[in-house]
Parts: C-alpha cells; sequence; structure tokens
C-alpha cells in the first residue's frame, strides 16, 4: 500500500511545484528505489493531461562510467540529455540514493574533465530557468542509503523528509504558499539594498548585492525548500569564512574548510580533511573561485544536519555560500562548470545590510521587530 505522504508529494509536485499542463511535455528523471513516489507522479501528470516520458538511472553506473569512459567519453555529451535541457518545458529529478559514497574513489580529476564538458550545457539549463522557459524541481526519495547518512532508521528518515515538505498537514500547499509570503516580506526589505556585512564566530565577511535581487524558494524549484537566495556581485566579496559543517562532492566530505576572499576571488583554502579535493574543484575553471550563490536558510522544522543539500542548505539559522555558477535570475554573471553550496553556522552572528540590522543569532530582525 503506498505511503499517503507518497500520494500528496505527487500531488503537489506536479500541481504546486511543476503545475503542469494538458499538452505539456513532462521528462521525469527518477530511480528505481524512487518507483513508489515516480509512479505515483507519473500518474498524477497524466490527470493533469501531460505527456509524460519517464526515464530511470542505472544504480552503480556512475561509477563505471568514471572508472573505465575515456576522456573523449568523458567530454561526451547525449544528445537526449541535450533534447531535454535545451527543449522540455517542465523536468522533475527525484533523487534515490543507493550509496552515498559510490564515487568516493573516483579520480577528481576525471570528474573536472566531466563537469567542464558539461559547462555549457548547465548555462543552456540556468538560462532557461531564468527565462520561464523551463520548469524545473528536485526532490528526494527517502532510501536506507540516505537514512544511514543521516544518522537515522528509514522510518525516522522518512518521518523527516515528509515533515520537512509539511505533508504532514491537510493542507500543505496553503503553508508553502504562507512560507512564500514570509519571504517575500524578507525580499521587499531587500530591495534596493547594496552591502552585506556578515560577521560572528565562523565568519567576517562583506560583499556587495548592489543591482541583485533576492529569489523566493518556497516549493518551485526544490521540494522540500525554505531559502531566500542572491548571486553576490562577483569582485566584491573580501574577507573570512569557516564552514563548520561539512561540506560534500560526489560521496566526499570535505571537512572544516576555510576561504579567505580578496576582491572576489578565493585566494587561499584549507580544509582539516579533504583539502587537495577542494583546491581540485576551485580549479575547475576561472569561474569556480567566485560565489554564485549566497542563501539564507529559512525552514525552522528542518534543524538536524543530514549530508544532504538540499535540506541542509535550507536549515534555519544557517547561510550558505556557493562557489561557481552565479543565476541570472537574480543578476549573477558568474560562470563555472561548479555550482557547490557550502553550509555555515549562524547562531552566534549577525548579517548587517546598508548598516541596518538584518539578522542576529539566527533569526531574521523582521520577524522580531
Amino acid at each position: 500500500m503506498t505511503d499517503p505522504r507518497v500520494i500528496k508529494l505527487a500531488q503537489v509536485l506536479v500541481n504546486y511545484s511543476l503545475e503542469l499542463k494538458p499538452g505539456e511535455d513532462f521528462f521525469l528523471a527518477s530511480d528505481p528505489l524512487a518507483a513508489e513516489l515516480s509512479l505515483e507522479v507519473y500518474k498524477q501528470a497524466l490527470l493533469a493531461g501531460a505527456h509524460v516520458i519517464a526515464m530511470n538511472s542505472l544504480p552503480g553506473a556512475k561509477e563505471i562510467f568514471f572508472k573505465y569512459a575515456s576522456d573523449e567519453q568523458l567530454e561526451y555529451i547525449s544528445p537526449i540529455d541535450r533534447m531535454v535541457k535545451e527543449s522540455f518545458p517542465a523536468i522533475l529529478d527525484i533523487e534515490a540514493i543507493h550509496n552515498s559514497r559510490e564515487l568516493s574513489g573516483v579520480d577528481p580529476i576525471r570528474q573536472r574533465l566531466n563537469r567542464t564538458a558539461r559547462a555549457e550545457l548547465s548555462k543552456v539549463f540556468l538560462r532557461r530557468l531564468a527565462d520561464g522557459s523551463l520548469k524545473w524541481c528536485l526532490t528526494v526519495f527517502p532510501t536506507q542509503a540516505s537514512a544511514q547518512e543521516a544518522d537515522m532508521s528509514l522510518n525516522e528518515y522518512q518521518d523527516f523528509v515528509y515533515g520537512a515538505g509539511l505533508l504532514d498537514l491537510d493542507d500543505p500547499v496553503s503553508a508553502w504558499k504562507l512560507e512564500a509570503d514570509h519571504q517575500a516580506k524578507l525580499i521587499n526589505w531587500l530591495a534596493g539594498k547594496k552591502e552585506v556585512v556578515l560577521k560572528g564566530n565562523d565568519i567576517d565577511l562583506r560583499m556587495s548585492i548592489e543591482d541583485r535581487i533576492f529569489e523566493s524558494a518556497a516549493g518551485k524549484l526544490n521540494f522540500p525548500d525554505g531559502e531566500i537566495y542572491t548571486s553576490p556581485v562577483e569582485n566584491f566579496a573580501n574577507g573570512w569564512v569557516r564552514f563548520a559543517y561539512p561540506a560534500i562532492f560526489s560521496g566526499k566530505e570535505v571537512i572544516d574548510i576555510e576561504l579567505w576572499f580578496e576582491d572576489g576571488k578565493v585566494i587561499k583554502e584549507q580544509a582539516v580533511k579533504g583539502g587537495d579535493l577542494l583546491t581540485e574543484l576551485l580549479n575547475t575553471d576561472p569561474g569556480a573561485r567566485y560565489l554564485g550563490e549566497l542563501g539564507i536558510g529559512t525552514n525552522y522544522g528542518i534543524q538536524k544536519f543530514t549530508k544532504n543539500m538540499l535540506f541542509d542548505e535550507k536549515i534555519g539559522g544557517t547561510i550558505h555560500l556557493a562557489l561557481g555558477a552565479g543565476f541570472a535570475e537574480v543578476g549573477g554573471k558568474n560562470e563555472s562548470g561548479l555550482h557547490w553550496d557550502m553550509l555555515c553556522n549562524m547562531a552566534e552572528s549577525e548579517i548587517i545590510i546598508d548598516g541596518e540590522l538584518f539578522y542576529k543569532n539566527g533569526k531574521f530582525a523582521l520577524d522580531v521587530l
């Protein structure tokens, strides 16, 4: 019997996140472990009148690919992948992890070769998101591997995932619309602001958001959701930040990262563990050493670090900074084959914007005024 929360999740994804329309082409990218959710999404999409094309990944294929592919194969872009990214109006990615450490033994140089080759297609994808010609959403189906990564039983993790999506409520869509209203209040206050100063135990960083806008994230691009974000001015960031939470890339943990910025660029980096991978990723291309995102978590229902950034970057009381590609829809200009989110605890910190207190010790000042 299908978990009723799975049915509710499928309905929310199809009718709220993606707003599928009759006659619309819809690409469903999933995994065999997520069959329960995939089939329900397929059903709801048909009921919405969409034309559905579904494709499952092959568990274990990524490891084999990076181990045996030639350089030519690493740089190859599938015409199917290109067609989907360039022309489909709606895409849903369902992540269902079978092995969170699948790529932990893969040479990062081979991954960089593939990532660099895909940079141009990533630009197309981001451009279509920005101009509104693509509706895309990413969600997670709970698996044993994800539960173990989060130090939970599968039952606990299922409750966490569906709770984070507000799917235990009778009307989760109304709740997400209320969250969108709250985010709009914050974004309206930020409109026209120029300088951001972040200070605390783990951060002393100054950046510019002049002529940039903040975007609301209330269940459209990610599900679950809960953040506001922008792309800072590329050549302005100066200062230092420490990420006490592990940063994870392709199953590899980089622990206790510290970055030093000068005129927007990371000029020095270090980590207690995984420093070589950190440097390798920052050398992906010229844009990888610049900030592509400043995000502020607004989901105070998520308070546990799970090693999955879909959830972790939404934690109320944290910010995240992403190195690499920026978002054109908010004014971002940085281009890179990398977009790597890192999480910073703001429990004893503040954010001053144009000289006014915006955020203190993990809470928005507007919420307590």
